[in-house]
């Protein structure tokens, strides 16, 4: 049982950390870099944030390992 809480009480840092880097990172533009995808035409409209999920996916790679160590 008490793995299961320490692995919860991770879970909601990590969830924690995440919300702000977004709250933070919208504020900085994340989210509008070159490189994602946004097309537009008439009434429809696709945003894929592929730069930007490429610098958070590197970015929780290196804080993730970091605690693992």
């Amino acid at each position: 049982m008490e793995g299961l809480g320490r692995t919860l009480i991770l879970l909601g840092i990590v969830i924690f950390l995440a919300g702000g880097l977004l709250t933070i990172g919208g504020r900085l533009g994340l989210g509008r870099l070159p490189g994602d995808i946004f097309f537009q035409k008439g009434n429809f409209s696709f945003y894929f944030p592929l730069v930007t999920s490429i610098i958070l996916s590197v970015f929780l790679t290196l804080i993730l390992n970091l605690f693992r160590r």
